[in-house]
């Protein structure tokens, strides 16, 4: 059985062979059909899966820091697999034992990739009951992993109800379009696009959690936000890192000591402003993987529990953790995507070199929730000992 340190080393490997062509990938802005292949043949899409089923049978603490090597490599498929790793367990957030035993057989065996359209922002997609069937309709903004998913993850509204309905349906079908408009500048492949739902069946036995047509609420059904804004936060401090590594490999080869500082060098590794600026985005670099794996190894043990012991009190704890470690990864990755250029020089700013990709890549999707909103959180939980309540993106 692979150890979970093994499992990191085959995502280092992957991480290596992405990083040989991630400017030209990112320029052509191709769907990564290719990318996920890789991702299924070195086994890290069935990291999480019953063993039984040819899984890895890992813990999320595994996965974060998989995530986080693959995204040292390109950060768009970094996302891809975080997101995948979430929407993989999000039959075992709120689904029926019945229902986690089968989706889990399903995906790893075939080794399916998931994707999702589940954005909160837009309005809820619309469920009409038809016998035994549900049938959504709706269109969503972003469905992340889009053409390169095999399965995807849908949410509605149940019509006449304020009921929430979570399903996994096949994404290849004639009711799923998925529209070519994902054109940003940074994460360009993680297929973010568009989706339109139209008349998409699903039986109401496959309605996540509900048993006879009722859902049987647990607090853990909440740590959906939690689990996925950590992935965010890895997949930030690897692009972060991968920035760090690319720079530091630019000026071992190419930068130039400054000829008219007064104490002139003979190379860049003797400038003492580019051993203080890589030493001071090293330390910090370092300070944030401390608190993201302290965070990562203590929401894998409540995910790993029985679901019925989670307390709400423990689910709040570990959100304002996460807060915390977010806005650190995206402070200190948004540093150093734009520090590195005063370090490398002038001649590293070219097009061929991709350098902006790492900041692109942070900026881009750094935006996907107000990183203000993370540090209120932490703030009021220091001043006045508050917990932040389960909404969509907390």
């Amino acid at each position: 059985m692979t150890s979970s340190q093994e499992w990191v080393e085959i995502a280092r490997d992957v991480a290596a062979k992405l990083a040989v062509d991630a400017v030209e990938r990112d320029r052509a802005h191709q769907t990564p059909y290719e990318e996920v292949r890789l991702l299924k043949d070195s086994g890290l899409v069935t990291l999480l899966g019953p063993a039984e089923h040819g899984g890895g049978g890992q813990t999320w603490e595994t996965a974060y820091r998989v995530i986080r090597e693959v995204a040292r490599g390109d950060g768009s498929i970094g996302q891809l697999l975080g997101y995948h790793y979430l929407w993989a367990w999000a039959v075992r957030l709120v689904g029926t034992e019945a229902q986690i035993a089968a989706v889990e057989e399903l995906y790893t065996k075939d080794k399916l990739f998931f994707g999702g359209a589940v954005n909160p922002r837009d309005s809820d997609l619309t469920i009409t009951e038809d016998g035994d069937e549900l049938v959504y309709s709706g269109h969503k903004s972003f469905s992340t992993g889009s053409k390169v998913s095999d399965l995807t993850v849908l949410e509605g509204v149940l019509e006449g109800t304020g009921d929430h309905i979570f399903a996994i349906v096949p994404s290849r079908q004639e009711g799923i379009v998925f529209h070519d408009d994902w054109d940003n500048i940074g994460q360009r492949l993680t297929e973010s696009g568009s989706v339109t739902i139209k008349n998409v069946r699903v039986p109401w036995a496959s309605a996540a959690g509900y048993v006879d047509r009722k859902f049987q609420p647990l607090t853990y059904n909440t740590l959906n936000v939690p689990t996925i804004q950590l992935v965010f936060t890895n997949f930030y401090l690897g692009i972060a890192q991968g920035a760090l590594d690319t720079a530091l490999a630019y000026t071992r080869d190419h930068t130039r000591a400054w000829p008219y500082g007064g104490d002139d060098k003979a190379s860049a590794g003797e400038e003492w402003y580019i051993l203080e600026g890589y030493g001071d985005l090293q330390a910090k670099l370092w300070a944030v993987e401390a608190l993201v794996d302290r965070a990562g190894a203590e929401i894998s043990e409540v995910l790993h529990a029985p679901r019925e012991q989670l307390t709400p009190q423990r689910r709040g704890e570990l959100a304002v953790l996460i807060a915390a470690a977010k806005q650190r990864a995206s402070d200190t990755g948004l540093e150093v995507g734009t520090k590195i250029f005063e370090l490398t020089g002038a001649r590293a700013s070219a097009a061929k070199y991709g350098l902006d990709r790492f900041w692109r890549n942070l900026r881009t999707h750094s935006l996907h929730d107000p990183v203000a909103y993370k540090r209120r959180e932490v703030g009021a939980y220091a001043l006045l000992g508050q917990l932040p309540e389960p909404t969509w993106y907390t």
